[in-house]
């Protein structure tokens, strides 16, 4: 059965999307881009950075691209100095509950939130530092895992539990010291359940996780690897 379409308007333009798509989707499928340090291709859309927010027309507030649905006649609008504020506060939040200074850190110059704050004009924070002081996992033999460095986008744990099916990671806490966990807060060498696939470390986007033996700035993710895997497997991205 053909997939039902419904008719839109990103930033002006017409366009066709199929219905059940969200916002981003429908932009991503006609060479519109939204930024999105959450989203990734193939994996459930949770709305966790809010740095994909749009305008709707006809409603005051503002809508995650990745998990806003299309619908007959929505008018949105992609780029704007509102949102642009907007996305800014997002990205300085995440700034300050984490210590991401980016010059000792492996996926310095490879990292998307990085490349984030650098696009909206990033400099400095207009909020106080508001972070607690983690630990550093080095269990696992041949991966690391830095909280400081992760902004619980949750990609890790939904690449693990939807593509390889472990299931290793989840979160704990709230707030500030909200972090992931390994099989119910283990040490991650102690996870029984992890297959050390790597698929986590590379579907990061930022130094949080990272492959052991990378120097400042060596760390590269091969996120294009990642979603191979989930087309191979027959998923649409």
């Amino acid at each position: 059965m053909a997939q039902k379409k419904v008719s839109i308007r990103i930033d002006g333009q017409l366009i066709s999307a199929d219905e059940g798509q969200t916002i981003l989707q429908a932009a991503e499928a006609n060479g519109k881009h939204i930024p999105t340090l959450c989203a990734f291709k193939g994996l459930t859309p949770v709305g966790a950075c809010r740095v994909c927010l749009v305008e709707v027309s006809g409603v005051d507030r503002l809508f995650p691209a990745c998990t806003t649905p299309v619908q007959e006649g929505m008018s949105v609008t992609t780029n704007s100095s509102k949102l642009t504020h907007y996305r800014r506060i997002s990205v300085e939040l995440l700034l300050i509950e984490r210590n991401h200074i980016c010059a000792v850190c492996v996926s310095n110059g490879h990292c998307e939130l990085q490349s984030m704050a650098t696009k909206l004009g990033i400099t400095t924070v207009g909020f106080a530092y508001n972070y607690p002081k983690f630990s550093v996992d080095m269990s696992h033999p041949r991966f690391v895992l830095d909280h400081n460095r992760c902004i619980l986008c949750t990609r890790c744990v939904r690449v693990c539990a939807e593509h390889e099916g472990a299931h290793v990671w989840d979160m704990t806490s709230r707030g500030i010291h909200a972090r992931i966990v390994s099989d119910l807060n283990q040490k991650w060498g102690q996870a029984t359940s992890c297959t050390s696939c790597g698929k986590c470390v590379q579907a990061c986007p930022t130094g949080a996780l990272a492959e052991k033996g990378w120097a400042v700035e060596e760390m590269v993710k091969k996120t294009d690897a990642v979603t191979a895997l989930v087309h191979r497997r027959g998923v649409q991205v």
